[in-house]
């Protein structure tokens, strides 16, 4: 018998809300013209439905019209450092605090120019609004002459180039760096508009402190019933669920532990259904695996000599109870050369070179919330033993029915 017609597109419409929430969940800013068009298109076409879900499963906003689309994500964790603006080159590298300060002084030299600017001139308005007395006061000059600092607006217009902010019109920004042209953009003002993902606006925020003013920037109304408390438990879990590779039990306050307790089956229910994302949950946790392995901007493991080096500490880390410090970490590198060396890069194996090695691999496992930093040491958390080696296993194969099988298992990375 043939499907019915309503069926099949019932099916059809799901997979196609299934692939537009994917999409915003990998790029929250999607542009209609460029590489993610077709799935601007897509989410355009279920704006409603995913407006309403977002809106009530994780309080984040999404913004729809003829140019872009924009789902403006509040992370679950507002202290995390996993989540960091990145250049865009092949290097991937996090952006320093350089980087994150010209970034804000380029976005608010830009909000008040005009439709066309060349990057010279940005480079000059960012160098005036530097000179700031309460800039100055907090240890921040440029003055954009040296290589270095030219290099870091470079990045830092290279991420507004490909989140759509900035589209090049004419020159290479490798030409501004040397001293020898200049580059001219058109600003893309209505996506300029849709960066900022905040309840309120930073100028209304009186705390001093940083985390006091992340947490005012993001609060959300009084929450004077039980109703709305609930609601913002169950927005905050779900948005942790979403956003991190790993929810651990004993980052949660007793009342979102006991109402995550309640609420679970619902909680990842709704998830799974929108998303794909399949829930594993654990005596420490909870992981939303997708079973796709398309939603994650970290991979592990991975290919090279960086992601061969990570593997093998995360099993050593595994293999361990309790912090490591990271001289620790540094000697094992070292002996890990002596035995893997020639499979690695010429550069990982100079002298001095385990320090970044280390710090390289550290970041990526603290990423996926295999291991906890404190101070110079390494904690090892409970999702980290899924890289754990096995002891081999021998069967007597003079056992009648059993064969002799030595078994080295890797639990499965996925």
């Amino acid at each position: 018998m043939s499907t019915p017609p309503a069926a099949v597109l019932d099916g059809q419409h799901s997979a196609d809300l299934r692939k537009a929430a994917r999409a915003l969940l990998k790029a929250p800013l999607l542009l209609a013209h460029g590489p993610h068009a077709d799935d601007f298109r897509l989410v355009r076409r279920h704006a409603s439905e995913l407006r309403e879900w977002f809106d009530r499963n994780t309080g984040w906003s999404l913004q729809v019209d003829a140019e872009a689309a924009r789902l403006r994500k509040i992370p679950g964790a507002l202290t995390g450092p996993t989540h960091p603006a990145r250049d865009v080159s092949r290097t991937g590298a996090p952006f320093t605090r350089r980087r994150y300060v010209l970034l804000c002084l380029a976005l608010a030299a830009l909000e008040r120019g005009e439709a066309q600017i060349a990057l010279g001139r940005l480079a000059d308005q960012v160098v005036l609004d530097a000179a700031d007395p309460r800039l100055a006061a907090a240890g921040i000059h440029f003055t954009l002459d040296r290589r270095d600092e030219r290099l870091d607006l470079a990045a830092v217009v290279r991420l507004l180039l490909k989140l759509g902010v900035l589209r090049r019109v004419a020159g290479d920004e490798e030409a501004y760096v040397s001293g020898a042209g200049d580059v001219l953009y058109d600003v893309e003002r209505r996506v300029l508009a849709g960066l900022l993902a905040t309840r309120r606006g930073p100028s209304t925020v009186r705390a001093d402190g940083l985390d006091e003013r992340l947490a005012e920037l993001v609060a959300e109304t009084a929450l004077d019933s039980d109703d709305l408390r609930f609601r913002a438990m169950r927005r905050s879990l779900t948005r942790r669920l979403l956003d991190d590779p790993v929810l651990y039990y004993d980052e949660l306050n007793d009342a979102e532990l006991a109402y995550l307790t309640r609420q679970r089956g619902f909680i990842t229910a709704r998830i799974t259904e929108l998303t794909g994302l399949v829930a594993e949950v654990r005596a420490e946790g909870i992981a939303m695996v997708d079973p796709d392995d398309d939603l994650t901007d970290v991979r592990m493991p991975e290919q090279g000599t960086h992601g061969h080096i990570t593997l093998l500490l995360a099993e050593h880390l595994a293999a361990v109870h309790g912090p490591v410090a990271a001289a620790g970490l540094r000697q094992k590198v070292r002996e890990l050369a002596a035995e893997h060396g020639g499979f690695w890069a010429k550069s990982a194996k100079e002298p001095g070179s385990e320090g970044e090695l280390v710090e390289q691999a550290l970041a990526k496992l603290s990423a996926l919330g295999l291991v906890a930093r404190r101070g110079d040491e390494a904690v090892p958390r409970p999702a980290l033993a899924r890289y754990a080696v096995g002891e081999t296993v021998v069967i007597d194969s003079r056992t009648p029915g059993t064969t002799r099988m030595p078994q080295q298992r890797k639990a499965n990375p996925q």
